[in-house]
């Protein structure tokens, strides 16, 4: 499944840090790790919310792993994500396939 994930310049960095294999880890404040299911919605957080710069990653991830998540739906139907206890996310990030690719840069 392709999923796609907003970030801002930090994120970022980290995510090239990682030779763009992994997202870090979660800030304690940060339970919750957020992919979201379609492009138009990453578009929408990375131009609104990750000022000044953002950018909009695409990565595949395992059907099957995926598949133990529930896909909430926080808006309106193009509002869907994942939920990912941010204790997970280092598994989550061994079923990433490929890599993490950068699609799309918002200043």
């Amino acid at each position: 499944m392709r999923l796609y994930r907003p970030v801002g310049e930090h994120e970022f960095a980290l995510i090239e840090a990682s030779g763009f294999q992994a997202f870090p880890k979660r800030l304690p404040e940060q339970p919750i790790f957020y992919p979201v299911v379609n492009l138009e919605y990453a578009r929408y957080i990375t131009s609104n919310w990750n000022k000044p710069i953002g950018y909009v990653t695409a990565f595949e991830i395992n059907d099957e792993y995926i598949s133990r998540f529930e896909i909430h739906t926080v808006g309106s139907h193009i509002h869907q994500e994942y939920w990912i206890p941010a204790d997970e996310l280092d598994e989550f990030n061994q079923n990433i396939i490929g890599n993490i690719s950068i699609i799309e840069k918002y200043a």
